[in-house]
């Protein structure tokens, strides 16, 4: 200090100077201040958030103030959900038409439909249903059946069916097309088709589908035996004069 004050104080020094050089000196400067001393510096600590600023940091915490909730949200938003209540549905009911030799419950146990939806069956004879169709309604299904001695009787609506008895036969008492024409108006899926157990309760219904095929693609490659077909017993003459016995046309007729 005592140097500069000694140089200033030199007139040849001072007038070697820039003009305007001592007025600027002695102007005082917003932009720069003299050194604080390292005590200033302890008594007044500068915050590291002031001193540090970069383009990363800024970015990060514009981001993490996105993230943050507001209290300009409604409230309900923010809310954490509740717990989730499992929604149970239904298990489906497969009606199984057979006698009680096969047990069709085992092969369906833990068995799920989609991994989800269990399956209920209900096993049961032509004889031992019944039932009422509608439009809107579906089916709904009465069963009552013999479970080791004692009688179960149940109704239910069924989701789908596996047909696995026949449903005509020309025993007596033992005609079932009417539950199976039920079963369609209510439009239950089944396996066979309800359909294809319908056209099988007549053989010879069948067998006109075998000649539309045999007619299609020819006796070589789809032989066929070739059958006679009379629609009832009566006696029927034919071109040669010979009168067919009733008893032969009973044994074709069906």
């Amino acid at each position: 200090m005592n140097f500069l004050r000694r140089r200033l104080s030199d007139s040849s020094f001072v007038a070697n100077l820039p003009n305007g050089y001592m007025t600027d000196l002695q102007r005082p400067d917003s932009s720069t201040s003299s050194p604080a001393s390292p005590a200033m510096e302890r008594r007044h600590p500068q915050p590291l958030a002031a001193s540090f600023s970069s383009p990363g940091s800024s970015l990060f915490s514009s981001f993490s103030s996105a993230m943050k909730p507001t209290s300009a949200a409604p409230s309900g938003l923010m809310e954490p959900p509740g717990p989730s209540v499992p929604i149970v549905q239904r298990p489906r009911i497969l009606l199984v038409i057979d006698d009680a030799h096969t047990d069709w419950a085992k092969y369906f146990h833990g068995k799920k439909v989609n991994g989800e939806i269990e399956i209920r069956v209900e096993q049961a004879e032509f004889s031992e249903l019944n039932l009422a169709a509608y439009v809107t309604g579906g089916c709904m299904v009465d069963m009552q059946v013999l479970r080791n001695g004692t009688k179960v009787v149940r109704s239910f609506k069924p989701d789908f069916i596996l047909v696995r008895q026949h449903a005509y036969s020309m025993a007596l008492g033992e005609d079932y097309r009417s539950l199976v024409i039920g079963l369609q108006y209510g439009g239950l899926p089944a396996v066979n088709s309800l359909y294809s157990v319908y056209n099988f309760c007549s053989k010879p219904w069948v067998f006109s589908q075998l000649i539309k095929i045999f007619h299609s693609l020819g006796p070589e490659k789809f032989p066929l035996v070739e059958q006679t077909f009379f629609p009832n017993h009566k006696p029927m003459g034919l071109t040669d004069g010979t009168v067919v016995p009733p008893t032969f046309l009973q044994g074709n007729s069906r």
